[in-house]
């Protein structure tokens, strides 16, 4: 039987036509999470200016009164008992958190519920696409660039729906995520698709599974950090701002003021790195075996087995920073960014601009 053959191209033009209409889903559910945030920013805002200016709050000495949308009435505002927020250590603040993407409007948090909706219906839609491509040559759907991007972008919508799920406040990262998915996707099908086939010898393994798995979803953990760590960038400036004195334009102030606070998104980023880091290690273990077993030794140098050890060593350095030199804010921040970028030239430009052994998972 040959290899065409053994093809199902109905199955493998279903998995196209699913995840082009994914990519539409996407786009309606990017848009709604826009308006998200255009109808949320007519709220009133200013939780962090109160913090730090001292408008009744720290800087003064006083108790400040939280504002939080209250997600059962639709972001109507309440007041919580009033919390005393104080600056910690010298160089350091102490803010209350954003009230989140819709802010305090009706009209902005309907809008986010829809994008919301059409998020997971997108989702259902990839996973579908990803599914019949699979079925269509009866493996797993990651054995070149074009099945691994569709696979991962999924995993990534897959891993922020189960923080919603357990209803942990990541909402705030929507609109960028859901932008990003559709970047992927778009590089996906327009550059990186390649025709539905069996695999090669050397991917004809149990190892495939295991290994490839892990750093499919090892990568969408990474990049929910990348996320939460640019956010916190932009929110620890618009923070530094307020507390010199100075005074930020409306789109900054409409758009920040509802992101959690920069301590916050900082937090996030390393709990969510610093948990999967030891997954990252099993994938590289688990990489050196499958060598073994598929080109008769654990290392050879090969460019993607170097890129692979040069991110492990990236992050962790990030989290070794952090735990023994203390490193928070800005310069962590920077060492997190620089080994995500690491992770994406080792899956890009790895495959697309270097020779090696695993060529055979490229273009």
């Amino acid at each position: 039987m040959t290899l065409a053959a053994a093809t199902n191209e109905n199955l493998a033009q279903i998995s196209n036509t699913l995840i082009y209409s994914a990519m539409a889903v996407y786009t309606l559910a990017f848009l709604a999470h826009t308006a998200e945030w255009v109808f949320g920013s007519r709220s009133k805002v200013g939780r962090t200016a109160a913090a730090l200016t001292g408008k009744g709050g720290a800087a003064a000495g006083g108790p400040v009164v939280t504002v939080r949308a209250k997600g059962a009435q639709g972001g109507t505002d309440v007041l919580d008992k009033p919390k005393v927020v104080t600056r910690a250590a010298a160089g350091t603040r102490e803010v209350p958190d954003g009230p989140g993407a819709a802010g305090g409007t009706l009209k902005g948090d309907l809008y986010g519920r829809i994008a919301i909706s059409l998020t997971v219906l997108a989702f259902a839609v990839q996973v579908a696409g990803v599914v019949a491509r699979s079925a269509s040559v009866k493996r797993v759907p990651w054995s070149n660039m074009y099945e691994f991007s569709i696979t991962f972008s999924m995993v990534v919508v897959g891993v922020y729906l189960g923080f919603m799920v357990a209803k942990k406040n990541v909402r705030w990262m929507g609109l960028p995520l859901v932008g990003t998915v559709l970047v992927d996707l778009g590089i996906a099908t327009k550059w990186l698709y390649t025709d539905s086939d069996q695999l090669v010898p050397a991917l004809d393994s149990y190892w495939l599974w295991i290994h490839v798995s892990t750093a499919i979803f090892c990568g969408a953990v990474f990049y929910l950090g990348a996320v939460g760590t640019v956010l916190y960038l932009f929110r620890d400036s618009y923070e530094s701002k307020l507390a010199a004195g100075g005074k930020p334009g409306r789109f900054a102030v409409s758009v920040l003021d509802r992101l959690p606070a920069a301590a916050t998104l900082d937090k996030f980023a390393y709990r969510i790195n610093a948990a999967v880091f030891p997954l990252w290690t099993f994938t590289i273990i688990a990489g050196a075996i499958w060598a073994n077993d598929a080109w008769g030794r654990f290392w050879g140098w090969d460019p993607k087995e170097v890129w692979s050890f040069i991110t492990w060593v990236a992050y962790a350095c990030y989290l070794h920073a952090r735990v023994t030199a203390g490193w928070k804010g800005r310069k962590a921040a920077v060492l997190a960014l620089i080994a995500f970028a690491c992770w994406l030239f080792n899956y890009y430009g790895v495959n697309i601009f270097v020779d090696g052994l695993h060529s055979y998972s490229g273009l």
